[in-house]
């Protein structure tokens, strides 16, 4: 059962780093929150108001403390573990919509930090929509390209840029038509072993109603379009992607029971990615109007919206994080201690580490060019450090990398 627990002035609940599983509803007194902004390294405060919540997004996405919390006076705060949480919140609408809007407007402000430090600024909504649309077409993936623009000139019709958009809408669909004759149409099965882990929930007769079906190459969503709607993949895979200086980019690989598009109906914000069907797809599409409904009716759902914030948020900060490194060596290395958190090895003693990554999967990740990023892996090869194939790399000791981050990066931040 959730306690209510007295703190002298002074105590600190717990420290950033630290993992623990608590969350907290401050109910009389006052607490702050100190942690390190990321790109000055200097302290960061924030006070938690009476009937507030915290400690919520570490205990949920289950990664360490981000910030260390502390009485400021004598306090008292209600103290839950996760499972109390779920049981208690997950039927309360109000809260959890609430969450949901501060959680998606965190998100909202790391991504616009990552656009700044890579320097991806579209002039407007219509430009962002026209520069994806050609990274596909020089991608020479020409059914995403011919979606987009379809899209483009559904929204804006009467725009200057509509004869350049139509070309390109045609020349794409002239290519793609001469590839499925030559080729044959890709036709990838779905993975109906996997949508096993799609939620149970939606499996009922009810939501075939929002049934949508993709083929492979489909454009599901795209960045910069208006969001009106979110969705949950029930069978096949879709790929997050995102166009960084006219270049198209990978974020991620969405699997059966995942969400995506969800931050766009909570703050009215075009959307910050292009979702694309890998294969055949089947997504169940919700609107802004039943989005409320279906949390209402559906609680369990809230509260894997919520987990899937947290995790979401926590991610885009490690990405962060290694933009924000000057050195490049330190961010390099910073990347593969990334790779080594997301794909934890089965014996942690093990100094050798093995990443499925080629080396535009690390210029991705390091926001570097290509050449830059060549110039830079050939350093750690000419100490022994790295070994570069062509779909893999061996670091010969991953406590090196961290050693070259808490140096060099640290160096690099307090200056």
């Amino acid at each position: 059962m959730p306690k209510a627990m007295q703190y002298t002035k002074g105590s600190i609940v717990y420290f950033s780093g630290d993992k623990d599983e608590r969350i907290f509803i401050l109910q009389k007194g006052i607490f702050v929150l100190t942690s390190l902004d990321i790109e000055t390294n200097q302290p960061v405060t924030e006070q938690v108001k009476d009937g507030e919540f915290f400690g919520v997004k570490s205990a949920l996405g289950h990664f360490s403390r981000e910030e260390t919390a502390t009485a400021i006076t004598d306090s008292v705060a209600v103290v839950l573990t996760v499972p109390e949480f779920e049981q208690i919140f997950s039927g309360n609408s109000q809260v959890i919509m609430k969450m949901l809007r501060v959680f998606s407007n965190q998100l909202r402000q790391v991504h616009k930090k990552t656009e700044s430090i890579l320097n991806n600024t579209a002039e407007d909504q219509q430009t962002g929509m026209i520069a994806v649309a050609k990274s596909f077409y020089d991608d020479e993936q020409y059914l995403s390209c011919c979606d987009v623009c379809t899209r483009f000139l559904a929204l804006y019709s009467d725009t200057p840029e509509k004869e350049e958009v139509t070309k390109l809408y045609a020349d794409a669909k002239l290519r793609n038509d001469k590839t499925n004759v030559k080729k044959g149409t890709v036709d990838i099965p779905s993975e109906e072993d996997e949508s096993a882990g799609a939620l149970k929930q939606f499996s009922l007769p009810a939501f075939e109603r929002f049934a949508k079906q993709y083929n492979p190459g489909n454009v599901i969503i795209c960045e910069f379009e208006p969001g009106d709607c979110f969705y949950l993949i029930q069978s096949g895979k879709v790929q997050l992607v995102k166009c960084v200086n006219g270049a198209k980019k990978n974020l991620d690989i969405l699997k059966p029971g995942e969400f995506f598009g969800e931050m766009a109906i909570l703050d009215n914000s075009p959307r910050s990615a292009t979702c694309v069907a890998i294969g055949n797809v089947k997504c169940l599409g919700f609107n802004k109007e039943n989005f409320e409904l279906l949390i209402t009716g559906n609680p369990q759902i809230a509260i894997i919206l919520l987990k899937l914030f947290c995790k979401r948020i926590y991610d885009q900060k490690r990405r962060f994080r290694i933009l924000a490194i000057k050195d490049l060596q330190a961010r390099l290395a910073d990347v593969f201690l990334m790779f080594d958190e997301m794909n934890p090895p089965q014996n942690p003693g093990d100094k050798q580490r093995k990443f499925s990554v080629t080396m535009a999967d690390l210029a991705h990740w390091a926001g570097l060019s290509p050449e830059t990023t060549r110039d830079e892996v050939n350093k750690f090869t000419e100490k022994r450090k790295l070994e570069v194939y062509d779909n893999y790399m061996i670091v010969a000791n991953i406590a090196d990398m961290k050693r070259i981050v808490d140096t060099r990066a640290g160096i690099i931040l307090q200056k």
